[in-house]
């Protein structure tokens, strides 16, 4: 099977419409979104309808829970930026959108790959960045892959037969043979990448050839921007699209 994995959407809308027009062109069977549809720009509404007409399956992130309300995160946990955002989307997100995004989890079980927002130690909160985190991760899955978002930074890590660990981020282009050992992998931001390229990025999972593609896409950045800045909300959060972080 081919899946599309993608996180951190964060209300862009543009650049989800972007990723979801790439993944057409490569015939992909199923979308699967690791969480944070909302969160950061302006059009919450949009980028949820169209998730749910797209994504077979869509995770929570921290953003999304906190926005409805959940007990599992508080606003008080959130940078002052992101809190004010978070305020911004409870007072603006629609009715039919916060009841989707309340009856998802953060993780999801019994499928061939870990499927976690964060981590599989924390899928709310945890930043996995660091070769010994991903290890504790993969001590802790039942699939030898696994997948994570969060962080906004497209990478991956392995643990060969010897139990020795590496990792590396993952620029555009990166193709990896997946079929040996275990795997945590991260799609990178598509709504607002944080490793220094701005385009929109998303990953192209095989599990019958177990290859894994990284891509990124061009987006109307602008058209993103204005929105945020329209609506009201901190202007860093439109020009940090520019930059990629």
């Amino acid at each position: 099977m081919r899946i599309a994995l993608l996180s951190d959407v964060h209300g862009n809308l543009p650049a989800l419409r972007s990723v979801l027009e790439d993944v057409d062109s490569t015939n992909a069977d199923q979308v699967w979104c690791l969480g944070d549809l909302v969160g950061y720009g302006a059009e919450p509404d949009g980028c949820v309808a169209l998730a749910r007409e797209r994504c077979d399956l869509v995770l929570a992130g921290n953003h999304d829970l906190v926005v409805t309300g959940s007990e599992k995160v508080q606003i008080s946990d959130f940078s002052d930026i992101a809190a004010e955002a978070a305020r911004w989307t409870r007072e603006h997100i629609a009715p039919e959108s916060l009841k989707f995004l309340s009856g998802l989890e953060p993780e999801a079980f019994g499928r061939e790959i870990g499927l976690f927002h964060a981590s599989a130690r924390d899928p709310v909160w945890e930043y996995v960045l660091a070769d010994w985190q991903a290890e504790d991760c993969m001590n802790r899955m039942k699939p030898r892959v696994g997948a994570v978002g969060h962080s906004h930074v497209a990478l991956w890590f392995h643990r060969n037969g010897d139990a020795e660990m590496d990792g590396s981020r993952a620029p555009a282009g990166t193709e990896i043979d997946i079929s040996a050992g275990e795997w945590l992998l991260n799609p990178g931001g598509a709504g607002q990448p944080r490793d220094g390229d701005p385009r929109a990025a998303w990953l192209l999972l095989d599990t019958e050839r177990w290859t894994a593609e990284w891509r990124r896409v061009e987006y109307p950045i602008e058209e993103a921007a204005r929105a945020i800045e329209e609506a009201g909300l901190p202007t860093v959060l439109a020009e940090r699209l520019y930059a990629g972080q």
